[in-house]
């Protein structure tokens, strides 16, 4: 396939660069000296709500008389107590129902909704300043970071999975959706030209026919640029490719869009009035096949520049299936440490981890890991400029959006610094430690374990997740094994492996086990492709692709009971 340039890319190169290097400029100034960004960027939080109902009763008008940066940093902590989203939650539902200056001053321009797992979706309410500066300004600069790293990234088409953008309203009327969805609704007009789909093909809620128009919209385009925070989806598309390509090579022939799909109405509508038939992108298509049998994005899409997922975590798992399915020239930058409650930063450099925080937008505080359980964590927090390398903590957020020492429950690794704000890596969830009697197993040892022992075994795996069974006070492991052959006696050899490596790894754990107050794990074996099935259940279920996030040790028997479900016969 030859290089096909989009139309205005070099517009498209121009703006986003001219933008770009004034955001970058104000990162690099800001940056050398973060007390003084802080400082400044919670006084102006506090000083645009001392009057609404939250300023009020948290008293904003006396912290703003501290004279130091020292005084007033102290006086926040002293006033306003770490929260979570559920002591917030009632300020939310006032908003929720109409009231103004309850969090913030005026009223939200937007929910952005998480997708729940044991409870109800959050309501994460979204400020016009916070949309502007946090999302509107910092994506411009992501857009430039890109163009640094691989000049040619806007040459050709982008594919970005985001959310729907618009999903319902609140009682006041005010909408809720996805704030990836918006985020990609709002670009510049002269970007539009990128996207191969219109929104409207992610108001198609069957889960393979959304991933059927996504991959037979872009399969046909020189895509440069893939956008998902979700590897999994990655894996997801591949997946798709290879089930229906023929369909696809047919469909790009003729300009059409296989009606074997649920696709709305009025949503194919929209898709078809953007396709024609083009037999030659067709052919070449089939050239592909014939050549390699299986067809890879790599062959489909070789001027491939940037694949913009998360990397850290446990998302490895799934980035490692499809990385060598790109073209050796890609780069994959890492998305960053954010989330639904909080965009914290950017990620400047591909091939890296480290999120630079946006120190002059976001006011950060830090609770070291050894403080977690002290039962006073609240008075031992740390600012930017105080943390080490090499430690782990976890954040504390104040927005502009009214989450006021909001408590991300993430654990973040100080990696270094950019000038004086801390370089992040994200960990896992604080919460991804699970403790049956006291153990405090965490993820990452559990990944590693399962890892290290498949390779020796030589039991490779498509997919494992665990969970703690508090009535049998044990585990259960549950194995996708790329041998679908491989017997329950072998995979039990695997979890009795496993369990001697965590005994290694974690001490607390070789004790409970030792003592028999964590007894001896269970093994599951998954039917084939189980965690494809798992994720299309929950998105079938009304989960977005996009925020979708699997821990693979959990304490959660809504989500166990359905991988029970996946449980070969």
């Amino acid at each position: 396939m030859k290089e096909q340039r989009v139309k205005g890319w070099w517009l498209i190169r121009l703006a986003l660069t001219i933008v770009g290097k004034k955001g970058l400029a104000e990162l690099k100034k800001t940056s050398g000296d973060a007390k003084k960004a802080q400082e400044k960027v919670l006084r102006a939080f506090l000083s645009a709500s001392k009057d609404t109902v939250y300023g009020k009763e948290h008293h904003f008008s006396t912290i703003l008389e501290a004279k130091t940066a020292g005084e007033f940093f102290d006086a926040y902590r002293k006033q306003v107590p770490i929260n979570d989203y559920e002591i917030l939650s009632p300020y939310i539902e006032r908003h929720k129902n109409g009231e103004a200056d309850v969090l913030f001053p005026g009223k939200p321009k937007m929910y952005a909704t998480t997708s729940g797992t044991t409870r109800d979706p959050k309501w994460i309410p979204i400020s016009e300043q916070y949309y502007q500066e946090v999302y509107k300004k910092s994506n411009q600069l992501w857009f430039y970071t890109l163009i640094q790293n691989k000049p040619k990234v806007f040459y050709g088409k982008t594919v970005s999975i985001v959310g729907k953008a618009i999903e319902g309203a609140a009682p006041d009327g005010t909408v809720y959706g996805s704030i990836s969805g918006i985020s990609q609704r709002d670009i510049p007009r002269f970007m539009e030209v990128l996207h191969p789909a219109p929104a409207d093909i992610f108001h198609i809620t069957d889960y393979k026919a959304r991933y059927y128009a996504i991959m037979r919209m872009g399969i046909e385009q020189d895509v440069t640029l893939i956008i998902t925070a979700n590897p999994s989806t990655l894996v997801e598309m591949q997946v798709n490719a290879n089930e229906f390509y023929d369909e696809y090579v047919n469909d790009i022939e003729n300009g059409t869009l296989s009606s074997r799909f649920p696709i709305p109405r009025e949503v194919r509508a929209v898709l078809e009035a953007r396709l024609k038939p083009n037999p030659k992108r067709a052919e070449e298509l089939r050239q592909l096949k014939v050549r390699y049998g299986t067809v890879l994005p790599k062959h489909y899409w070789p001027h491939m520049q940037a694949v913009n997922v998360w990397m850290c975590g446990n998302t490895t798992i799934y980035l490692e299936k499809v990385r060598n399915s790109f073209p050796e020239g890609a780069v994959f930058h890492e998305f960053g440490y954010f989330s639904t409650e909080c965009k914290a930063g950017l990620v400047l450099k591909s091939n890296t981890l480290d999120t630079v925080p946006l120190g002059h937008k976001i006011y950060f505080e830090f609770i070291h890991e050894s403080d977690l359980d002290s039962g006073d964590a609240s008075s031992k927090v740390y600012q930017m400029w105080e943390l080490k390398k090499g430690e782990r903590y976890i954040p504390v957020v104040t927005t502009s959006a009214g989450l006021y020492r909001y408590n991300m429950y993430d654990l973040v690794e100080i990696t270094g610094f950019y000038n004086q704000y801390p370089l992040l890596k994200f960990v896992q969830k604080s919460n991804g430690t699970i403790s049956l009697t006291g153990e405090k197993l965490h993820e990452r040892q559990f990944i590693e374990a399962v890892n290290n022992c498949s390779h020796e075994l030589g039991l490779p795996l498509n997919f494992f997740v665990g969970f703690a069974n508090t009535e049998k006070s044990n585990y259960r492991f549950y194995y996708d094994f790329i041998d679908q052959t491989v017997s329950q006696a072998r995979a039990e050899e695997l979890t009795k492996a496993v369990d001697v490596r965590l005994k290694e790894y974690n001490p607390e754990y070789e004790t409970k086990r030792s003592s028999n107050r964590v007894k001896t794990p269970d093994t599951a074996l998954l039917v084939k492709d189980s965690f494809e099935q798992f994720k299309a259940a929950c998105i079938d279920k009304g989960y977005r692709d996009g925020q979708f996030k699997l821990n693979l040790l959990m304490q959660d028997e809504k989500r166990q009971a359905m991988f029970d479900q996946l449980i070969k016969k």
